[in-house]
């Protein structure tokens, strides 16, 4: 259903079974999936795709043109999976041509309050960015990740699969996946061992990761000396492997 209220561009494309709550508006360009429900006062702006089954609550902004002083009005993109839920005010920045044009939110990801999606930036499956986190631009977000409240990262930083950063962090380097960072700056605080045990790790992995954690961080090695130590001592399942290449492509450096 869609209220008679709201305002949708005839260029827009809208499957089955959307509802559009009362002065929403929706621009040219747009796709929006089966069963996916949008709240009052939204504002969905134009060439964004979003999946079916997300739910978009009240006052989001969904697709603005980026934050960016270099973007000129290029045509680019928001993109956002499955399932998604997008809480009150929160505001999600299409991409810029000089970023790759593309701004993508995974599926099942959980965006509460206030959080705030930049240019250019990529989020995996079942991602939660809590109230007020903020993504500046060209930032990539693993799977299973979880983002306090109130933290910052910044532009160009990684974070990886199944990390959980702590509230009001602030995060100028790449968290590495499987551990827990907290503090201004961030810091590692250890392996995120309940995290993973919620997602159903086996005892097995987590021994293996913890060993590999403290042989990289904890021993006082340069970081080339740990991977060959962990390459030696430590069983390369593919969640070792995973560890592993994350470090060895960091760009930015790496949080410790």
């Amino acid at each position: 259903m869609i209220h008679e209220t709201a305002i949708i561009d005839s260029k827009a494309e809208i499957d089955t079974d959307v509802q559009i709550g009362p002065y929403s508006i929706v621009g040219k360009n747009v796709f929006i999936g089966k069963g996916t429900v949008i709240g009052p006062h939204t504002v969905i702006d134009q060439f964004v795709t979003i999946g079916p089954d997300c739910h978009i609550f009240q006052y989001a902004s969904i697709g603005a043109a980026p934050q960016a002083i270099k973007f000129e009005g290029e045509e680019t993109y928001v993109k956002i999976g499955r399932g998604t839920v997008i809480r009150e005010f929160v505001t999600i920045n299409r991409g810029t041509g000089f970023g790759g044009g593309v701004t993508e939110v995974g599926e099942k990801n959980f965006l509460m309050a206030y959080a705030h999606i930049a240019h250019d930036c990529k989020t995996g499956r079942e991602v939660v960015l809590a109230n007020a986190a903020t993504l500046a631009g060209h930032i990539t977000i693993g799977n299973h990740v979880t983002i306090g409240g109130l933290t910052a990262i910044h532009q160009f930083v990684r974070i990886g699969d199944y990390a959980y950063v702590g509230g009001a962090a602030a995060v100028v380097k790449d968290v590495p996946p499987y551990v827990i960072a907290a503090g201004d700056r961030a810091k590692l605080h250890g392996l995120n061992s309940v995290g993973l045990k919620r997602q159903g790790f086996s005892q097995k992995t987590l021994s293996s990761l913890k060993k590999t954690y403290r042989i990289i961080f904890r021993i006082g090695l340069t970081l080339n000396e740990a991977i060959e130590r962990v390459r030696a001592e430590v069983e390369q399942i593919p969640e070792v492997i995973n560890l592993i290449n994350f470090l060895k492509s960091s760009q930015r450096g790496l949080t410790r």
